[in-house]
């Protein structure tokens, strides 16, 4: 499994490259920003077509962490459906597998900006977890200790020799993790935006997601 092994207020986790979070100890998957439904929510809305695959993309990469880590427990930190329209308009199959990948499992969903949590699809719905000495939102609040928390979709931009490479990451310092967003066609906010700078310790680091994991000093520029 590829992944890269961090410490959270005395918690070993592991970042995987597909952009979830493993808590061994508790057998604990953790995703963020699933954003279910984003195609079909822009053509409802009039807006610019999309392929109608990122919900399968998305789903299929769940199921493949569910088997990679034999996760008992899944937690899902908000905006899991595009809108609340998105968690209603499933398709039968796509809400049977997720029910599928439920099944023995406890799932829960936080509740994000986009959606007030998915209340037509089963598992528990939560406005915030604690598990201490961690704490699951969806939102980070400034001043908090032992957070994890996703909504700002961070990005590092990595300069190479003739171009500068964007890939979504994991932001960590001794207080908190931001995570990636999981889903197909969300995009994302760079790290050096103010609303991450002023979150984030300035010895945090950026775990980019992909292939091949990297972890550098969050870019500020």
């Amino acid at each position: 499994m590829n992944a890269y092994s961090l410490t959270l207020s005395g918690v070993k986790l592991e970042a995987l490259a597909s952009g979830a979070l493993y808590w061994p100890e508790q057998r604990l998957l953790c995703v963020s920003d699933l954003h279910l439904g984003k195609s079909e929510r822009i053509a409802r809305l009039g807006g610019a077509f999309l392929p109608p695959y990122d919900t399968r993309e998305t789903l299929t990469r769940l199921e493949k962490d569910l088997l990679a880590t034999a996760a008992n427990s899944v937690l899902c930190l908000g905006d899991s459906f595009d809108d609340s329209a998105s968690s209603r308009g499933i398709s039968e199959p796509e809400f049977m597998w997720i029910s599928r990948m439920q099944a023995g499992r406890r799932w829960v969903w936080i509740e994000g900006n986009h959606d007030p949590g998915p209340l037509a699809v089963g598992g528990t719905h939560l406005a915030e977890l604690p598990l201490p000495p961690l704490q699951f939102r969806h939102i980070a609040r400034h001043g908090a200790s032992g957070e994890i928390s996703g909504h700002f979709h961070p990005k590092a931009r990595v300069k190479m020799p003739g171009q500068a490479v964007s890939r979504p990451c994991f932001l960590v310092d001794s207080d908190r993790i931001i995570m990636p967003a999981y889903g197909s066609y969300t995009g994302g906010l760079q790290s050096s935006h103010a609303e991450l700078t002023q979150l984030m310790r300035l010895e945090a680091l950026a775990i980019l997601t992909g292939p091949t994991m990297h972890a550098i000093p969050m870019p500020r520029d």
